[in-house]
Parts: C-alpha cells; structure tokens; sequence
C-alpha cells in the first residue's frame, strides 16, 4: 500500500486551494503532447460499472474552432437577456470564456450507448454515466493546475449544435467543452468571486446531519 506524508497532503489541499476556473489565457502553444497526457490522467478516474464513458475531442481546426465561438455568443446573448437591470450590467462585463485566446479545446462527451461495464450500477441510476465522465474531468483538471497549466470549462454553448459541429455519434452526451492553456495570473480566489458576482460559502452551509 502506497502511503502518503503530511508535506503530501498538504501540498494536495493548496492544490485544490489553487485550482481555478480559468478564462484569461495566454496564447503561449502548449508543449507537444500535453493534452493527450492529460486525457491519459482523466482516463485513471473511477467510472461506474468500470464502464469508461468518456469521449475526448480534440478540436484543432480553425474553423471547427470559429464555430464553436459563433454559438458562444449567441448563447450568451440569450442568457444576458434572460438578466435585467443591475444583475444584466454585471453581466454583460464578465469574461465567461477562453475559447478565442486558449491554445487548447478539448470536447469531452458520455458514451450513452457504450457496452463496455454491461450496464453494471447503471440501472437504478444511468446518470451516473455523466457523473463518471465529470470524475475524469476533475481529475484532469487537477493534473493541469500541478503542471502549471489552466482549464476553463464552458457551458454557455448548445449541446445540440456542438454535437453538430463536431460531427459526434448522437449517442454521445455533451458534457464540457474545456479551454486549456497557460493562465495570464494566477488566483487562488475564484473570478465570480472577485467580480462581485457570488460568493464562496462554507461547508457548513451544504452539509445535513440525519
């Protein structure tokens, strides 16, 4: 059995104390190999009925790119207006994403369909396919903060279109559409946060006792 020291541990907490939500990025390219190195991390995560439903694309083409940024903005358009008065003007001075200055996107997708597990754990609770593919993606994504590399996961896109633009099986489930590259600064307070948008609770504000 693997055992690990206090200095271990330690350096764990500061690094999910330092893991941020990235949107500013530098356009510095990223080592050759880095994302598919991390998708190998992601791949190490638990998943239920040992199923490995995750799905990983790799969107290097400028206009696939182009595209996924036109749906972007057309769906933070649609959510600003879904804002008013005070909370819309907040709105509308957030950077919600990376995607035009970040070297690195990366679709990540559930494999619905897949056989692979023979649906064990899956019956009384089948959304646990999408929890297993949100496991890898933490994990990946504590894999870049310790290489010193930042992830930005945008959700203000339309599942369907991306599917479409990425020319997918329709038995794959969208579930991120990550940024990945070097962070401008580093915080280890998140940018909602700074901004005045929401605040970090304590655990004690989610935590019952029965």
């Amino acid at each position: 059995m693997v055992e690990f020291d206090d200095a271990f541990r330690q350096h764990l907490r500061e690094l999910f104390v330092w893991r941020r939500d990235v949107r500013r990025f530098r356009t510095d390219p990223l080592p050759d190999g880095t994302i598919p190195r991390l998708i190998e991390t992601a791949c190490l995560s638990p998943s239920v009925g040992l199923s490995q439903p995750w799905r990983f694309v790799i969107v290097d083409d400028h206009a696939t790119r182009r595209a996924v940024i036109e749906d972007f903005k057309s769906c933070n358009a649609d959510a600003l207006n879904a804002y008013s008065g005070d909370r819309a003007t907040r709105y509308a001075t957030l950077k919600l994403s990376g995607l035009e200055q970040a070297p690195g996107h990366l679709a990540v997708f559930a494999d619905k369909a897949s056989s692979i597990g023979h649906g064990l754990g899956r019956a009384t609770m089948p959304e646990t396919t999408e929890y297993s593919v949100v496991a890898a993606i933490t994990a990946m994504w504590l894999a870049a903060r310790a290489d010193g590399i930042g992830l930005g996961w945008v959700s203000i896109l339309s599942p369907d279109r991306i599917g479409a633009i990425l020319d997918v099986p329709s038995a794959w489930k969208f579930i991120a559409y990550l940024c990945i590259g070097y962070p401008e600064a580093e915080c280890d307070r998140p940018e909602l946060e700074r901004a005045e948008w929401e605040y970090r609770r304590g655990a004690d504000e989610f935590t019952l006792r029965r």
